[in-house]
């Protein structure tokens, strides 16, 4: 059972640390511009996006 206590899993480098981060921070600004994308997308189309026939 003291193996267990003692066992921390995977320890990353601060290499893979910085690696992560940055990935993390590429995937959020992507998110980002994508929503942004789809919002100006959304204000060129107008109000008429919503009229449409059944």
């Amino acid at each position: 059972m003291s193996e267990q206590d003692n066992d921390k899993g995977i320890v990353l480098t601060e290499a893979q640390k910085r690696a992560r981060r940055s990935r993390s921070i590429a995937i959020a600004v992507s998110l980002i511009v994508l929503v942004v994308l789809f919002y100006m997308m959304t204000l060129v189309k107008g109000p008429m996006i919503l009229v449409r026939p059944l």
